[in-house]
């Protein structure tokens, strides 16, 4: 997979739109060590910190529609993956600080003109399945705390100038797909602010209603029967958690914690299957 984001940043600084100083450098991904010497000017893109993006991070699963209804998958593990940019001239003496420096100025403004990486330079399994966000990119970003004296030193040659890449890819780490129906019908439950009640529906898993299940709120001892449509209601309920036990002949019993508030008022019940 990283090495189809590098064919996507090599096709980025291929594109025939770049300035043709840029196109005419060789592109390698190799890292920048003592043992590193490009036979021609080189721009060196060094894949060296991958990292989540908790920031992106969205709990909520994927939803896409197809002819039989729609397919839910988990969320996507958003990645930064950050690139250390070097330019390596085969010049020599002043001549090669100044081929460097030009060619890595020219790099970082032809990159900076890409605050997201247009699907076109995609390229391998970064198109399969296709992303569902834009690529963003982030140029010359220095992490809190991370110095880079200790890195050149790593890598056993002296520091040169250069400046970061980071690009936020979108993977899914799990095959897995639930199936679900198309929707039928909506049906909308309806509460009067100022006469708030705890109120809800008992369905089976193919969200049909289940009449007449017994529902009872745990900590209060309050109980009800779901009308035809499997309704219920509980007035005269502080907000606050709850736990909501419903028992029908042939399923197993299905407890259900609850956050009753003024904005979270309904909370269906559905019923294993039997």
């Amino acid at each position: 997979m990283f090495q189809d984001l590098d064919a996507t940043l090599k096709a980025l600084l291929s594109d025939p739109a770049a300035p043709p100083e840029i196109r005419a450098t060789d592109v390698s991904f190799d890292t920048p060590d003592k043992n590193f010497n490009p036979a021609q000017a080189t721009i060196d893109l060094f894949l060296h910190d991958i990292q989540e993006n908790r920031a992106l991070r969205d709990n909520a699963p994927l939803l896409d529609r197809n002819e039989s209804g729609y397919v839910s998958r988990r969320p996507l593990l958003r990645v930064d993956c950050t690139y250390l940019v070097t330019v390596w001239s085969t010049q020599s003496a002043g001549l090669k600080a100044a081929e460097e420096h030009r060619l890595l100025g020219a790099a970082l403004l032809w990159l900076s003109r890409f605050e997201v990486i247009d699907a076109s330079f995609l390229r391998g399994a970064i198109t399969m399945p296709p992303q569902l966000q834009p690529l963003p990119v982030s140029l010359a970003q220095v992490r809190e705390g991370q110095g880079m004296g200790q890195f050149w030193t790593s890598l056993g040659v002296p520091p040169r100038p250069a400046f970061s890449m980071t690009v936020t890819v979108g993977l899914q780490p799990f095959d897995e797909a639930l199936e679900l129906p198309p929707v039928q019908e909506v049906d909308v439950t309806t509460v009067v602010s100022d006469r708030p009640a705890l109120v809800g529906r008992v369905l089976d898993a193919a969200l049909r209603p289940l009449p007449g299940a017994p529902v009872t709120v745990v900590e209060r001892g309050a109980a009800t029967t779901a009308d035809q449509f499997g309704r219920f209601a509980f007035g005269g309920l502080d907000f606050g958690s709850y736990t909501l036990f419903v028992r029908v002949e042939g399923r197993p019993d299905q407890r259900k914690p609850v956050t009753y508030a003024a904005d979270a008022q309904a909370h269906d019940v559905i019923m294993p299957g039997r």
